[in-house]
């Protein structure tokens, strides 16, 4: 049975299990992965930092022993469903207009699925990839990883000996250009992350009595300039490669101060590469008080910050200058970035491999607005893509529906990207 066989039921087995994280873990869904791969003769290990988060890791030998080994991994968490939003369950692996919905069909089951298909691939047939292929599920990347590659770098290192490079999720998908032309962006940057809580302290009191020490609309003044504050753009070599790529691509002129001219050509891949450019800021969760008629003595907002590689350093002091006096900024997670080198054979071969099913694949590598777990092998000296390959039909809302209801993939495109990774994995 080959890759492309059994990719679209694999992924449909791996969207009915309800891992949402926080709410649910990545127990069953681990010892499911485990069984396929025991299945064809490989010898998974089960580990959990705590119990029910657990993480399933095999290795599968290559004909070049003497190589660097390849990880591929995938998380087993997602984000939770509000079921009532969507148009089909999101933990039923329905098929619909050539489309699998569900709960992470594209952040990250769908990938997970073809990089299973494709080792069991490998494994039954008694093919070997061209060195050693470390497949790695992990638990809780949706929260920060803390149980999952975070812990597996740190208390479980042996895992990765000897391997230099890493994929997993958002990159090799297709965005359709004009004239029929099809771009897959290869992720080799990744932002860093900021995690932060605003404070604002005032008066509590009765809210009849006129108070001008409200802690709420001093955070909320706060926030708002926050947001509103347009941050410089910054360029990184993945970032500059990339636009200067698809300058050439559209037969238009690059100019750094606008980007806008050619992002507006990449359908939903626009937005991040915009938002690759630039460190961001993001309210995201508000808390303050507990009754209707009571001013509370506190207020609190929790921010989302995005950085581009490089460029950490003094943004925790902008962002205090810029909320003002009466607010204290508290980090709780600080993540720096991530940007490898994209020249050498494992680009060339995610190449190769995305041409030998695409022959006018346009490849060009770029930076992903988000983070992935290759941040935490990176500190092992890990260098990681993003490498899921899809070929979707134009118009396909790839990022719009990462964490969104409705999320899905197409079918084809799975089985597309089995095909690819077969291939990437036998060149790699």
């Amino acid at each position: 049975m080959k890759a492309e066989d059994e990719v679209v039921d694999l992924c449909r087995e791996l969207l009915r299990f309800d891992t949402s994280n926080p709410t649910s873990n990545e127990q069953a869904a681990a010892d499911w992965v485990a069984e396929k791969l025991r299945e064809v003769g490989l010898q998974p290990e089960l580990l959990a930092a705590e119990p029910g988060r657990t993480n399933v890791v095999a290795r599968l030998p290559g004909a070049d022993r003497e190589r660097p080994g390849l990880v591929a991994h995938s998380h087993l968490d997602v984000v939770p469903a509000v079921a009532t939003d969507w148009r089909q369950p999101p933990f039923a692996g329905v098929i619909a207009d050539g489309e699998l919905w569900g709960r992470g069909a594209l952040d990250m089951k769908s990938s997970g699925a073809m990089y299973l298909a494709a080792v069991r691939a490998y494994a039954r047939s008694g093919r070997r990839p061209a060195r050693d292929v470390v497949i790695a599920f992990t638990a809780d990347e949706e929260a920060g990883s803390r149980l999952g590659m975070a812990w597996l770098v740190k208390d479980q290192p042996r895992l990765f000996q000897n391997c230099s490079e890493a994929v997993s999720e958002i990159g090799g998908f297709s965005v359709s250009l004009a004239g029929d032309q099809r771009l897959y962006p290869i992720q080799t940057a990744e932002k860093g992350g900021l995690q932060l809580v605003l404070r604002a302290s005032g008066r509590a009191g009765h809210a009849s009595i006129l108070n001008a020490d409200n802690p709420i609309p001093r955070l909320c003044a706060a926030v708002a300039r926050l947001t509103e504050t347009v941050q410089p753009l910054l360029y990184i070599e993945a970032s500059r490669s990339f636009l200067k790529g698809v300058a050439e691509l559209l037969g238009e002129p690059f100019d750094e101060a606008r980007p806008e001219l050619l992002t507006r050509h990449l359908e939903s891949l626009g937005p991040m590469v915009e938002s690759s450019l630039r460190n961001t800021i993001q309210a995201t969760i508000f808390n303050a008080g507990y009754k209707n008629n009571v001013v509370p003595g506190e207020a609190a907002v929790r921010l989302d910050c995005r950085v581009v590689p490089g460029h950490r350093a003094g943004v925790v002091e902008e962002i205090d200058r810029i909320a003002g006096p009466g607010i204290t900024v508290e980090v709780e997670m600080a993540g720096d970035g991530v940007e490898v080198p994209y020249q050498g054979r494992t680009f060339e071969a995610m190449q190769e491999a995305l041409r030998s099913e695409d022959p006018g694949a346009v490849i060009l590598p770029y930076c992903m607005s988000g983070g992935t777990d290759g941040r935490f092998l990176a500190q092992i000296g890990i260098h990681s893509f993003g490498f899921s390959p899809l070929r979707l039909p134009e118009g396909f809302d790839f990022t719009g529906l990462i964490h969104s209801a409705d999320e899905r993939v197409p079918v084809e495109g799975l089985r597309f990207g089995a095909r690819v990774v077969d291939r990437f994995l036998a060149v790699a």
